[in-house]
């Protein structure tokens, strides 16, 4: 639901204000003590972060894909962590339930999920499955009234914290690739199931990711999401998506290091005078502003279109490949602009740094997105 104008700057403001006066202050202690405080975690779900996109009915905020991708861009302007919190609600770990759920399905899961009471998860990549997602080895075999859950997922987001997660399982070994894959609502304390130790990471310290392992765990067959054979269609609707926020976040974050850019050539000075002065510290800035424009062009256009119901397999692809290599080049500009003090840790532009790269990686690879952009421009034909 597109919101009225004064109600969608009334919204961005607020988180605005958020992201700087309680976010920003705390981005080193959450980096040195990998977690977020529960203070914070708490004022995310008054202000009803985790309820972006989950309809009003349900307790959410329902906002269009144009106005989350906004929202989007005000929580890139700090440590990606925080948005990681509650990503997983927001995006992949609830949308295949908010498009493909029954009536029943919704009202059980989605008031918990819209108040952040209940965390998602989205359970797909595998040891053996990541850009590859159509070769899905975790088994679903139906048991009378139920399906039983074999197999390990890996490096599956808030998993820790997850109280429900969104599995894709192989339901029909006879169908290679998508065609047999469904998709199942698990809940955690289903047995059988258990989560690993959360993993050391190049970055985004506070955002876990862990295993999820499903050792014959009984599902019940009304907790499959969307027909039997239909999970591939709903990873990949959900991905759609989940492409165009990460791209926000990704504009989010560039225009924070180039603010943070422009502020610091303006007070380092070398030979005399401000570095801002200089005109190859210039050229990073324009090259760096140009770039973060054009990502916020194509995001907020394949956002609008998305929001008109038109297909954007494309134009999400190509949004989260540009706006992810994008925010790569930008801190790596930022980085030698701060010189010696972009290494260190004091300033945060080596963290941002680090937390940036997986950018390119989840919610499909830039090379995944490049296969995607082809595909579908050779289906239009051009």
């Amino acid at each position: 639901m597109a919101l009225d104008i004064d109600t969608r700057e009334q919204l961005i403001d607020t988180v605005r204000r958020f992201v700087a006066e309680r976010l920003r202050p705390i981005e080193a202690q959450v980096a040195e003590n990998d977690a977020i405080p529960d203070d914070i975690l708490a004022e995310m779900r008054a202000l009803g972060l985790y309820g972006l996109s989950i309809p009003e009915k349900y307790g959410g905020l329902d906002l269009s894909m144009e106005d989350e991708c906004l929202v989007g861009i005000e929580l890139g302007r700090t440590s990606p962590a925080f948005r990681s919190a509650f990503g997983t609600n927001v995006g992949i770990g609830a949308q295949g339930l908010v498009m493909f759920g029954t009536d029943a399905q919704k009202a059980k899961w989605l008031p918990g999920i819209a108040s952040g009471e209940t965390i998602t998860s989205f359970a797909l990549t595998e040891p053996e499955a990541g850009s590859d997602s159509a070769a899905v080895r975790t088994t679903a075999r139906l048991d009378g009234e139920a399906y039983v859950l074999n197999g390990t997922k890996r490096y599956i987001t808030n998993a820790n914290k997850a109280g429900l997660f969104t599995v894709m399982a192989r339901s029909n070994l006879d169908i290679k690739g998508g065609g047999g894959v469904s998709a199942f609502l698990v809940p955690r304390e289903l047995p059988g199931l258990s989560v690993g130790k959360p993993e050391k990471k190049m970055g985004q310290q506070g955002a876990h990711i862990c295993d999820v392992i499903f050792e014959n765990v009984r599902v019940p067959a009304e907790n499959r999401l969307g027909a039997e054979g239909e999970g591939f269609k709903v990873a990949m609707q959900v991905l759609d998506r989940g492409r165009l926020h990460i791209s926000s976040i990704c504009i989010g974050v560039a225009e924070r290091l180039l603010a943070d850019c422009v502020a610091y050539a303006g007070e380092r000075k070398q030979f005399g005078q401000a570095i801002a002065g200089f005109q190859l510290i210039q050229a990073m800035i324009a090259d760096s502003k140009t770039e973060a424009l054009a990502a916020r062009a194509l995001t907020l256009e394949s956002a609008r279109k998305r929001d008109r119901g038109e297909g954007v397999t494309l134009e999400a692809a190509a949004a989260k490949y540009y706006a992810s290599e994008m925010v790569g080049r930008v801190a790596d500009r930022a980085v030698q602009i701060f010189g010696g003090a972009g290494y260190v840790a004091d300033y945060g532009i080596e963290r941002l740094y680090r937390d940036v790269r997986i950018f390119r990686i989840y919610e499909g690879t830039s090379q995944i997105q490049q296969v995607v952009i082809a595909r579908e421009t050779m289906k239009r034909g051009g």
